[in-house]
């Protein structure tokens, strides 16, 4: 797999510990990303998403549809 063509996608969230059960099997699912991580002890509760893919919107949909805000940062 290249690297060269990889997308490290970053969001503003308000995903919490008891959302994780939910959100893990989700993104985990999701075939068009390759790794992901969050950062719950940042304010902002940062998601990082690796992926080959442009999925910033479908990210933010899914998360909403979860009822976690989800902001895309550039």
């Amino acid at each position: 797999m290249s690297s060269r063509n990889l997308i490290i996608s970053v969001y503003k969230t308000s995903i919490s510990e008891k959302d994780m059960e939910t959100l893990k099997p989700v993104l985990d699912r999701f075939n068009k990303v390759i790794k992901w991580n969050t950062d719950l002890e940042d304010l902002e509760n940062i998601l990082r998403v690796e992926s080959n893919h442009a999925i910033e919107k479908e990210i933010t949909n899914m998360l909403n549809t979860l009822n976690i805000a989800c902001i895309a940062l550039v």
